[in-house]
């Protein structure tokens, strides 16, 4: 882990370092936490490095790179103090790696199963300034400390610089050759010098990198990006709002190369309208929002439902809510919000990918899907799935096809009527230019020829018609793009199966590999479409479990609900995590254990630990008190609001 500021570039360290890694043949996955606020807050970056593929994240650290006080010992310059600094979480044996100037409140570390390894970060960058012809510019070149701290890590942990520095230097491009080749040497020195002191007191180890295979190192926004250029989407409509912007700001850097208009609106109502135009157009469009943002667009996604547009597909990146919430963390709370915004009985599909894989081929998908069925696709991925980094084998697009649906006129003799009733309930749509093919639309109810009517019989042809098309995909869309099963075969029994939905996967995946690889008594089941949703499928497999556990990141289990809406199955046991941080993999194992012990019917998970009402009253008021007894710290150097730093 590299905690410190934001602005400070750990992002791009543990960024080069996973580069780094990824073509060395590891598996990487990293997962970052930071703030809403754009510069000065703390965040920290997390790279979990293996020799076997891993989805999710551990709570133990084993080396931990510390750019500012914060990240040893929290926020106590605040009023309020949010955390308590790293240092807890690293393992016995592990180490810290801090600067010389942070070595007063290092001293404060009372570990003395960990290791402390101060590095001089100012002298090993002056000693790279006056290679490069600039001494005595240390302080200028202050921002560079997040090179020398990529440096030490390497250099603790034993691994080959080389792969580093061809990193760092792919990092600036070629337009910046002197100022990468300097950030090589400061990352060179830094290097060195904790290889020499620190690399065999470390008591990990990275473990022999396995056989070099093509891969790629992707991010869940890049990989949703990626799709929509495979799919052929020609327009992506947003209003900036995190964490959904990046996907939008990926795909504005490749809009020259493919044909493609990313249109930035001036709010979410003006976004989800162009974009159900836009279908309307001819071209293959989607929005892309969270939940604050997706809250304006019910009515258009309403005007795509009635209308029978050909989408859009809508990428709906939840964050803690509700209102603005937690701008930056993890949540899965937009579950019941994507199946059911709107006013009256709106057809949509909803799909939920789990990993950065599945998000790749199932945005693919959506836009098949919303051709085909004439309706709005919504595809929910959180946080969590879309700001981790994971390497995994290059996307396979061979066997991908674009299906258009029914692109045709009924006939082009002028008397073309859009909304036609035929037999399987899809009336053969045009687009603009098509001879024969004009039509009128309106987003009251309408008749065959798209006039506006109250008749009693229209409408319920008309009601049928567009609803029937969310059970014709249930019919026609594969199982396995619909839930994933890990575990035993029918007819055996299931003594606990952990039910999961979203990011929550990859933690709950890699739980069982660690301790139930054979699914002896833990199965796993993973719902990857919410509508339709795979009703007769779920049903059998929680008919075969003992125990069934239901994994929700939000407070009122909505995946459980929606099981028992489905299937009219209760789940015996809900277990919610709501703090803003995502599963980690240690979480999802005590969650198993208390739940197989015959814990209780709902369990509240955070921090690595089952938690009850009260406790976090009971951590505020320890931070305050820590707050009190603690030296003064310096808070950082950002404007802060009255009652800080008292």
């Amino acid at each position: 882990m590299i905690g410190g500021s934001q602005g400070s570039g750990l992002n791009v360290s543990a960024e080069i370092f996973a580069k780094a890694l990824c073509r060395s043949g590891y598996y990487v996955f990293g997962q970052i936490e930071y703030h809403s606020n754009i510069k000065g807050k703390h965040s920290a970056y997390r790279l979990r490095i293996s020799d076997e593929p891993v989805a999710s994240h551990v709570d133990p650290v084993h080396l931990l790179c510390s750019l500012d006080e914060e990240t040893l010992i929290g926020d106590l310059y605040h009023e309020y103090p949010a955390h308590r600094g790293h240092v807890h979480e690293v393992a016995a044996g592990g180490a810290i790696l801090y600067d010389v100037e942070q070595k007063k409140t290092a001293g404060l570390i009372e570990r003395r199963d960990i290791y402390l390894w101060e590095m001089p970060y100012a002298e090993l960058l002056d000693r790279a300034l006056t290679e490069a012809g600039k001494p005595g510019q240390a302080r200028a070149y202050r921002i560079m400390t997040n090179t020398l701290a990529l440096g030490a890590s390497v250099g603790a942990l034993g691994f080959d610089f080389e792969p580093v520095a061809e990193a760092i230097r792919d990092s600036f491009g070629g337009k910046a050759g002197k100022v990468a080749e300097l950030n090589v040497n400061a990352a060179r020195y830094a290097y060195e010098y904790a290889r020499e002191r620190f690399s065999k007191e470390l008591k990990f180890a990275l473990p022999p990198a396995p056989p070099k295979r093509e891969q790629i190192m992707v991010k869940g926004t890049q990989a949703v990006g990626m799709a929509k250029i495979q799919a052929g989407c020609g327009l992506q409509t947003y209003y900036p709002i995190s964490p959904a912007t990046d996907e939008s700001v990926y795909l504005e850097g490749y809009q020259s190369e493919h044909n493609l208009v990313v249109l930035q609106t001036e709010d979410e109502v003006s976004a989800i309208d162009a974009a159900v135009m836009g279908a309307h157009g001819g071209v293959r469009t989607s929005t892309s929002t969270s939940g604050p943002g997706f809250a304006l667009m019910p009515e258009g996604i309403g005007f795509a439902a009635i209308t029978e547009a050909p989408g859009p597909v809508v990428l709906l990146y939840q964050r803690g809510g509700p209102s603005t919430g937690l701008p930056t963390r993890q949540e899965q709370g937009d579950l019941l919000f994507a199946l059911n915004a709107g006013q009256g009985d709106i057809p949509r599909i909803v799909m939920a990918p789990g990993d950065i894989e599945e998000c790749f081929y199932d945005t693919f998908d959506a836009f098949n899907y919303a051709d085909r069925y004439q309706l709005p696709v919504v595809v929910l991925v959180d946080k969590h799935m879309a700001s981790c980094y994971q390497t995994l084998p290059p996307f396979k697009t061979s066997h991908l096809k674009i299906d258009r649906g029914l692109v045709k006129p009924a006939n082009t003799n002028g008397d073309y009527q859009r909304y036609a009733f035929t037999k399987d309930g899809l009336s053969p749509r045009s687009v603009p230019g098509q001879a024969g093919g004009i039509f009128w639309s309106t987003s009251d109810e309408h008749d065959p020829r798209g006039h506006i009517t109250e008749g009693i019989g229209n409408r319920l042809a008309m009601m049928e018609k567009r609803m029937g098309k969310v059970g014709m995909a249930a019919r026609e869309i594969p199982d396995g793009k619909k839930y994933r099963f890990f575990g035993p075969a029918a007819p055996k029994k299931i003594p606990v199966l952990a039910v999961c939905w979203g990011s929550t996967k990859g933690a709950v995946h890699d739980a069982l590999q660690r301790f139930d690889p054979h699914h002896t008594t833990y199965a796993a089941l993973h719902i990857r479409m919410m509508r339709p949703f795979p009703v007769e499928a779920v049903k059998e497999i929680l008919g075969r479990a003992g125990r069934v556990v239901c994994l929700d990141g939000n407070y009122s289990g909505q995946l459980a609900q929606v099981i028992r809406a489905e299937t009219g199955i209760c789940v015996q046991h809900q277990v919610v995590k709501y703090d803003g941080r995502p599963f980690s993999e240690e979480e999802i194992i005590v969650a198993l254990e208390a739940a197989k012990a015959g814990a209780a019917e709902r369990l509240v998970i955070s921090q690595g630990k089952v938690v009850v009402p009260g406790d976090g009253n009971h951590e505020f008021d320890e931070m305050l008190e820590l707050r009190e007894t603690h030296p003064k710290m310096l808070a950082p150097m950002v404007p802060l609001p009255p009652g800080y730093n008292r």
